[in-house]
């Protein structure tokens, strides 16, 4: 979708017809000044006084063939005093009624608007207009080029050009979210993360993007059994992906992200009922908020240092595949009692945010479709953030409220943990029936005590369902005004006292190629090696296995149905 920004004044007579539709936005306290009481002008101003249309929210009134008009066809939307919310309800309600015909579109707010408005218009049509076509070519439809426009629209380049970016970025991680599983594998995303890269220093005198996807044979290398232990149930294989952005000296300590990327789960052995399964490929949400993350760093190139890490396998049943009560080793030496294998997104999370050590970052942030306990908690409106950081999560939060993608703090008590105790390894994947989306923070949590660190649960805002299933593109803009926010005013965030220390023995070699002290066992756990007899898993370990599936009961039977967990 091509935007341009016009500086011309949309609602003056005598321009010639460009567009078919004109979407004019007006809010509280429009006035028409004597001299424009001609054309346009002149009949919102009649319609005003007559009491027919106001510039209140949701009001709507449609003219056809006006005088002088730039468009055959007017629509006059009001969004009161132009909230976030009023401007998306208005523009997408318009535009979704129009994205089915082959319509050149034009936006034109009749007051000065501010940045945070441009883009919101940006995004609101740019959602509406979008049109999944890749495995569809009966698809029809879908906006090709939006005007807009506002009579400060000169002061407005700023904006225009961050929202094109997060077009851009939450464009991509729709695409490759609604993308079914087939079309969608890691080594796939492996490749469109090395055409980010190319595509990011193409043009340019400085390479500020660089890509590595690492195979099965390097990730065994670095000792990463949790990631195996997920992946070897399937016959597609898995990738390791490691995308840098260096838009600052080198010296400086990155901001890092970390994207669940599992393309499709069944749920392993474990496995999710049939209702809804199909929902599973957007199990990728986090990764693709990652790539797209990068896509907008692309157009932006701000001054700061960025990681991307993306673990991405499939979880499949098979002869192969990890058991319920098998005992794995990760990455950073610490043993995993398996109790459900729907349960594997911390599995890989966990070996990525170990890996992550080695850039000493400043923070780090994992954003998963991790569990559907969260959904319940928070519904599809807000993210879960999970953090013990409090200068972390003012950061998130205000870049959360900046960009209108929304998240809400969850508690972390160590209470909450507790219940990841195992007779038979350092932990269990699972805890008890209830909180299960903190218990699965609290599991992250004990590998990142060497930096920063946050949980991002998308379970809830990554994709919608029923007519209108598809991916959303969130937490894109939330992650960018987050790096264009540090990049602008860089923080340190500091470690409590005691936890600032290595996370793991990993930590100790860090930036070398391997992870020694877990490689043997993590090896052993890669082939289906269990410490376990069968049968010697107790009766409470069973039953709080069944409920604690990642991707619990989403919204309704689609999303919740099947996605046992996330």
């Amino acid at each position: 979708m091509n935007f341009q920004l016009s500086p011309s004044d949309l609602l003056a007579p005598g321009k010639a017809q460009r567009s078919d539709v004109l979407l004019v936005l007006l809010r509280d306290g429009y006035e028409v000044l004597p001299e424009r009481m001609t054309g346009l002008p002149a009949t919102i101003a009649k319609a005003m006084q007559c009491g027919h249309w106001s510039p209140e929210a949701g009001k709507r009134l449609s003219l056809y063939l006006p005088d002088d008009a730039f468009a055959s066809r007017v629509v006059l939307l009001g969004i009161g005093q132009g909230k976030p919310q009023d401007i998306r309800d208005a523009l997408s309600k318009a535009v979704k009624e129009l994205v089915n015909e082959d319509v050149r579109l034009a936006v034109y707010f009749a007051q000065d608007a501010s940045l945070d408005q441009i883009r919101t218009a940006m995004l609101a049509v740019g959602g509406a207009g979008y049109v999944y076509s890749n495995t569809k070519p009966s698809a029809k439809g879908g906006l090709k080029k939006v005007i807009i426009g506002a009579p400060n629209a000169g002061a407005c380049r700023e904006g225009f050009e961050e929202g094109k970016a997060l077009l851009a970025g939450m464009g991509l991680a729709r695409e490759w979210a609604n993308r079914p599983a087939n079309h969608a594998t890691p080594t796939m995303l492996g490749k469109v993360a090395e055409e980010i890269a190319r595509n990011g220093n193409e043009g340019h005198a400085d390479a500020r993007f660089k890509c590595e996807v690492l195979d099965e044979a390097k990730v065994r290398k670095l000792g990463m059994g949790a990631f195996l232990a997920v992946a070897k149930g399937s016959t597609e294989p898995l990738r390791f992906i490691v995308l840098h952005y260096n838009g600052a000296d080198r010296k400086q300590a990155p901001l890092t992200f970390v994207g669940k990327g599992i393309t499709f789960d069944s749920g392993g052995i474990s496995i999710k009922p049939g209702a809804g399964m199909d929902e599973m490929k957007f199990d990728m949400s986090g990764a693709a908020s990652v790539l797209g993350l990068f896509e907008a760093l692309r157009h932006l190139r701000p001054a700061i240092n960025v990681v991307g890490l993306i673990p991405a396998c499939e979880n499949m049943p098979s002869g192969d595949a990890t058991k319920p009560g098998d005992v794995i080793t990760s990455m950073s030496g610490q043993t995993i009692e398996v109790l459900n294998t729907d349960a594997e997104g911390r599995l890989i999370l966990c070996d990525a945010l170990t890996y992550a050590e080695r850039f000493k970052p400043q923070a780090v942030v994992d954003i998963a479709t991790l569990t559907g306990n969260c959904v319940m908690a928070l519904g599809n409106l807000r993210s879960g953030l999970f953090t013990q950081h409090d200068e972390l999560a003012q950061a998130i939060e205000q870049a959360a409220n900046e960009s209108a993608d929304l998240c809400w703090r969850m508690p972390m008590d160590d209470a909450y943990g507790k219940g990841l105790k195992s007779n038979f390894a350092d932990m269990a994947n699972i805890a008890g029936r209830t909180a299960g989306a903190i218990s699965a923070a609290k599991f992250l949590e004990r590998y990142t005590s060497a930096y920063p660190w946050a949980h991002l649960d998308i379970a809830g805002t990554a994709w919608d369902e029923g007519a209108a299933k598809g991916g959303t593109g969130r937490p894109v803009p939330l992650l960018v005004r987050l790096v264009l926010n540090l990049a602008k005013t860089p923080v340190q965030f500091a470690l409590p006292a005691a936890e600032a220390k290595p996370a793991t023995a990993a930590a100790k070699g860090a930036g070398k190629a391997q992870a020694k002290p877990a490689l043997k066992a993590a090896t052993a756990a890669a082939k289906g090696a269990s410490s376990v007899k069968p049968g010697a898993a107790s009766k409470s370990a069973a039953a709080k296995a069944t409920p604690a599936q990642e991707h619990a009961p989403k919204r309704g039977a689609g999303k919740g149905a099947a996605a046992g967990k996330r």
